[in-house]
């Protein structure tokens, strides 16, 4: 309910919930507290080890909490580690909340996000570090792709 109220509000459509129900629908949804896993400590290290300072479980202003935040050109950007729980069938295709975080976060929040997906991260592990380190600069925007697309 506090997610349809997210939408909502940011529509300006009516009709509002009334104050203490909005209370109530925002304190269940921030109510759980957030678990961090191995895959998340391993993409934490890599962007220390890029120079940059991720926060872990930023709780934002709409109420979602974010994996990782890092500042990036001067501008906050969300890092979501995404593990298969945030897949249909532990697939490559998100579950409905996943998208719906990743459409609201940058919308009401002001980040942008990104997303570290399971599989992309498994192809790296075993390999040096520096692939890992590449991979988020990538995603980060921290280098530009060099490949010739002839």
């Amino acid at each position: 309910l506090h997610q349809w109220h997210l939408w909502q509000t940011k529509e300006e459509s009516n009709p509002a919930l009334p104050i203490e129900l909005q209370e109530a629908c925002y304190n269940a949804f921030i109510s759980e507290e957030p678990t961090v896993s191995k895959f998340q400590d391993d993409v934490v290290a890599q962007l220390s080890s890029i120079g940059l300072d991720p926060q872990e479980e930023v709780l934002m202003d709409s109420g979602y909490s974010i994996d990782t935040l890092v500042e990036v050109n001067g501008k906050k950007v969300g890092v979501e580690v995404d593990g298969p729980y945030h897949f249909i069938g532990k697939g490559t295709s998100p579950l409905g909340s996943t998208i719906l975080k990743r459409r609201q976060v940058p919308s009401i929040d002001g980040i942008e996000l990104v997303s570290v997906p399971y599989w992309e991260w498994n192809e790296l592990l075993g390999k040096d570090e520096v692939k890992r380190q590449d991979y988020l600069r990538k995603l980060l925007g921290l280098v530009e792709d060099n490949r010739n697309d002839t």
